[in-house]
């Protein structure tokens, strides 16, 4: 059965309502949760980036639920630190916890103060940090003088099972090279025939595990209502790269979100007021080979969207369709807008 997960966003919800949030997912029936990795929010309207990390732990301790974050390892993190936080979530939370390590993004990595590397230099020094984490989870020591640099580093508190590092893809290509190292695949909503592209290459090329999906939706009780929080929230959200990858603030991104309209929102929002709209898109998204779906309701209030999805669209999206009808996912489509899933 398809696992329905929720989805925190940091960059929309205060740390402290995100606990509250998720403890009503749980019990409302939720099987999961997942979140991002910010230091930046991509809009002022948004108006949060609590840290994913601290945030965890207290969600962790609090529910009995799986969660996954992606994150950046590289430059605002050293890969040692993202292997040190990781390995010590697996060691008190056995079998709950995944993390999906990604290139980056300006806005979130620019606070560093180093130049921000072209897309081919932040792959690379990706697949250079994934295999110093995977060491380090296995207890070595390491050093290592690449992209990254590691000087004799060792994790003494290392899980038994280390955590799975999904891959998080937005393009083709990306899946199909992640399939060298990941252990499953992440992604957003997009038009059906790109995502049944990316989990072929994906899996042609010898990508095992799980395949995630992030699913970004808007529901309210009209259809007016609930276009117009998709418009509001994630209008920065619609560009394709490499616009997300390379602005560096919200104040970029709510510039050249300015003049976003509806329909463009539309296409990287799954904007209904109808559930039964809504359970047919991510019944869809399971017959196109999604083991997990994890719902992002793009506004700020969360706890209608908790309460009407978990009565109404949950049970719809458990249940197999015995037809097996072929999914129809033109009205589903989304622009990318990063290699790491928001």
């Amino acid at each position: 059965m398809v696992t329905v997960g929720f989805h925190a966003s940091h960059e929309q919800i205060s740390p402290g309502q995100l606990l509250k949030d998720v403890q009503h997912a749980e019990r409302a029936g939720f099987d999961a949760a997942m979140c991002s990795d910010h230091i930046e929010p991509w809009s002022a309207r948004q108006g949060h980036s609590g840290f994913a990390w601290s945030w965890l732990g207290a969600a962790m301790a609090i529910t009995s639920l799986r969660f996954g974050v992606v994150t950046a390892p590289g430059q605002r993190y050293h890969p040692a630190i993202i292997a040190h936080a990781s390995a010590t979530l697996a060691c008190m939370f056995p079998g709950r916890f995944w993390f999906a390590p990604g290139s980056g993004e300006n806005m979130n990595e620019h606070i560093t103060g180093d130049a921000w590397p072209a897309k081919d230099i932040r792959q690379r020094r990706l697949e250079e940090c994934v295999d110093v984490i995977r060491r380090l989870h296995r207890g070595e020591e390491v050093s290592h003088r690449g992209l990254v640099t590691v000087e004799q580093a060792r994790i003494w508190d290392v899980p038994e099972s280390p955590p799975p590092l999904i891959a998080p893809a937005i393009s083709v290509d990306t899946a199909r090279r992640a399939a060298a190292w990941a252990d499953g695949l992440v992604t957003v909503n997009q038009p059906a025939a790109k995502l049944r592209d990316m989990l072929a290459a994906y899996r042609d090329s010898g990508g095992k595990g799980k395949a995630v999906l992030q699913v970004h939706l808007s529901w309210a009780g009209s259809e007016q209502e609930a276009a117009a929080v998709a418009l509001d929230q994630w209008r920065t959200n619609t560009f394709a790269p490499p616009i997300p990858w390379d602005l560096p603030s919200a104040g970029h991104f709510d510039g050249v979100g300015e003049h976003v309209g509806e329909e463009q929102v539309r296409s990287a929002v799954n904007v209904s007021a109808s559930l039964n709209a809504h359970a047919d898109w991510l019944s869809e998204y399971v017959e196109l080979g999604f083991d997990e779906l994890y719902l992002h309701f793009v506004g700020q209030r969360q706890d209608a969207f908790i309460d009407a999805f978990a009565a109404e669209v949950l049970p719809q999206v458990r249940t197999p369709d015995p037809a097996g009808t072929e999914p129809q996912l033109a009205a589903a489509t989304a622009s990318p807008a990063s290699d790491t899933p928001a």
